[in-house]
């Protein structure tokens, strides 16, 4: 089975990044992927939702999870900015590949992007760019959460914070281990440290009926349901395409 992966994938190197040409370079490339490197990497771009995420900056690569989920919360905002254009705010943005995304399918709406990494703040400009979205749709600033976040209320927040305890360290890959940064990945209080700091401070910036989604672990969804405050929000969890539970949405209680 791993033979056949890794087939797949040098045929998947040799498509995208040399057109099916075989060269020197695709060599060199094919022994970047048994020393483990990821192919994203390699190939440096990934799929998303339509758009391509370049990766040169080295983010965090988007996870297929992540687009299922998207897609789905997609579906919905499409609907309602038939209504009337939308403001959705994207934290711990890393690539951008959400808000970029979801600028890429509406065609009103706006983006805020924020994330802590200074590095990615050129990343995910480069990819608004790669992806022709429109410059004066989206706005791209620092923050460690809500950190210089833009004086104003949203429709929709979205977050992909790092949630893996760091006890789980032992369990994760190798090449994401090796490869992709750690602070995208894991957080304080058993993985929980941003995800709480998102649900306690997000009322703050969202419209009544606005919601806020946040990606997680599927082990934390008993603890995570019992610190949603019930007088703020109603409560909902998708799954996402494997049936592991992966997405909280809070809707913000009209007043």
């Amino acid at each position: 089975m791993k033979s056949d992966h890794f087939k797949k994938e040098i045929e998947w190197l040799l498509r995208e990044k040399y057109q099916g040409e075989k060269t020197n370079e695709l060599e060199k490339d094919i022994e970047r992927l048994k020393a483990g490197e990821p192919l994203d990497h390699i190939i440096g771009s990934t799929p998303f939702l339509g758009c391509t995420i370049d990766l040169s900056f080295k983010p965090l690569i988007p996870r297929t999870e992540t687009e299922f989920w998207v897609e789905k919360a997609l579906k919905d905002i499409e609907q309602k900015e038939k209504e009337k254009p939308v403001k959705i705010l994207d934290l711990f943005s890393g690539s951008g590949c959400i808000g970029i995304a979801l600028l890429k399918h509406l065609h009103n709406s706006t983006v805020d992007l924020g994330e802590h990494d200074q590095k990615l703040l050129s990343q995910i400009s480069k990819n608004i760019e790669k992806n022709n979205i429109e410059k004066h749709r989206s706005y791209v600033f620092e923050t460690d959460c809500f950190n210089n976040v833009p004086h104003k209320k949203y429709d929709y927040i979205f977050a992909n914070p790092p949630y893996i305890s760091e006890h789980r360290l032992c369990d994760i890959q190798p090449s994401v281990k090796q490869y992709e940064p750690h602070k995208a990945l894991f957080a304080p209080d058993n993985g929980l440290f941003f995800v709480k700091k998102l649900i306690s401070e997000s009322d703050q910036y969202l419209k009544p009926g606005g919601m806020l989604y946040i990606e997680f672990d599927t082990f934390q969804k008993e603890t995570i349901e019992a610190y949603i405050p019930e007088n703020k929000y109603d409560l909902s969890f998708w799954k996402d395409q494997f049936d592991n539970w992966r997405v909280v949405i809070l809707t913000k209680k009209e007043l």
